[in-house]
């Protein structure tokens, strides 16, 4: 990587459940006004913006910023499913770190429908119909919708591995919810315990209860990203940078296994942080705070050993020991994750972001992380593509 870019400003908005938000293009120039002013910049200053959105047409990113300006930079519009948002950022990144840019806005934002994701398009082939043929094969469960199917199945992959209770992904749910009691951003903040969970209502026996399920969400969050030089000319802060990036798509393995694991990104994921662990010269043990894409509590538990944060077959170790909150060796998710926090789909890169980024600058009031001086995050969209992005605090 050739230049840094630091990350000057983030802002997000409280997310909400469906229904309860206002219209997609008011959250995303609420968004860009808050990280903009915590940059202490104007929207005139910008150079390019990337917005990221999945369920929307065409020019969506301009229909919001221009509530804010309109002062003909480069919009680019991103959908990359669930990693949308971080792979807005993964392109103001470069820009900056190229020198095409020395001021870049990304923004993710989504307005969702409440019940289970599907298809907009009935009249193609699904982009997804491979993932489908592969779960159809290795797990069945026709009457589930696909997205549980996906991550359950993940989750029901590991148990049969390494004889992973179902109480693990229960005290993942828990957790999230200690976090998010914490977060008041964060639209599910009520705490709940690991026998609340497995007493929930059953979606798959034995694999999933609804609780280990993130709801639909609506929201918005958005980072500027600039340059060294930007940043001393015009007296910004500095104090967090990125310091590594990869982006990662699906390889032969996602199929050819023929583990469910591989289906939903394990492979991706491992890659994209192995990447990134390389370019930094750094190793998962240096890490003091990580926020992953944990969709389902299932997808949690496998991205600890997709993202080396402990051993293959170690999470139910991990987990017990309480390695993965305060006090333990890694605090994963301490926003509350998506499982607490919410999922507006092209917002929750950003809102990755926004919760490192304040994590670093040591401004994170009830959720800090005492002394974190490197944070990880992992935003995974099957389809598929998972970027990993390592923050440091300069």
């Amino acid at each position: 990587m050739s230049a840094k870019a630091h990350v000057a400003g983030v802002g997000m908005i409280p997310f909400a459940k469906p229904g309860a938000s206002a219209p997609y293009h008011a959250m995303g120039a609420e968004a860009a006004r808050l990280a903009l002013a915590d940059a202490g910049i104007a929207y005139e200053d910008v150079a390019q913006a990337y917005a990221g959105y999945v369920y929307g047409d065409s020019t969506c990113g301009q229909r919001a910023l221009y509530q804010v300006g309109a002062t003909g930079i480069p919009i680019v519009n991103v959908n990359n499913n669930c990693s949308t948002g971080s792979t807005a950022l993964f392109l103001a990144r470069q820009a900056v770190e190229s020198g095409l840019a020395d001021c870049v806005l990304a923004l993710g934002f989504e307005q969702m429908n409440p019940g289970a994701l599907g298809a907009v398009f009935s009249d193609r082939d699904n982009v997804f119909a491979a993932f489908d043929e592969a779960t159809d094969a290795l797990v069945g469960q026709p009457g589930i919708p696909l997205a549980l199917r996906y991550f359950g199945g993940a989750g029901l992959s590991h148990m049969e591995k390494h004889g992973t209770p179902l109480s693990s992904f229960a005290k993942i749910r828990a957790k999230a919810s200690r976090h998010a009691a914490k977060n008041p951003k964060a639209v599910f903040r009520k705490e709940v315990s690991a026998e609340d969970v497995l007493a929930d209502q059953v979606i798959w026996p034995g694999v999933m209860t609804r609780l280990m399920a993130c709801p639909p969400t609506c929201g918005a969050a958005a980072a500027v990203l600039v340059s060294e030089r930007f940043a001393q000319k015009r007296g910004l802060d500095r104090s967090v940078s990125i310091r590594a990036q990869a982006m990662t798509t699906d390889t032969p393995s996602t199929f050819e296994a023929r583990d469910m694991m591989r289906v939903v990104g394990y492979d991706m994921a491992r890659a994209a942080a192995d990447q990134v662990y390389e370019a930094a010269g750094v190793g998962p043990e240096d890490l003091d705070v990580v926020e992953l894409h944990d969709c389902f509590a299932h997808n949690e538990l496998i991205t600890y050993e997709a993202l080396r944060l402990c051993s293959e077959g170690g999470a139910e170790r991990f987990i017990d020991a309480g390695d993965n909150t305060y006090g333990g060796r890694t605090v994963t998710n301490p926003s509350g994750g998506l499982l607490s926090k919410g999922h507006p789909l092209g917002a929750t890169g950003l809102a990755q972001c926004y919760e490192l980024t304040r994590q670093l600058r040591g401004a994170a009031e009830a959720t800090q992380v005492e002394g974190a001086r490197l944070a990880l995050q992992h935003n995974l969209g099957l389809g598929g593509a998972c970027v990993t992005t390592l923050y440091e605090r300069g």
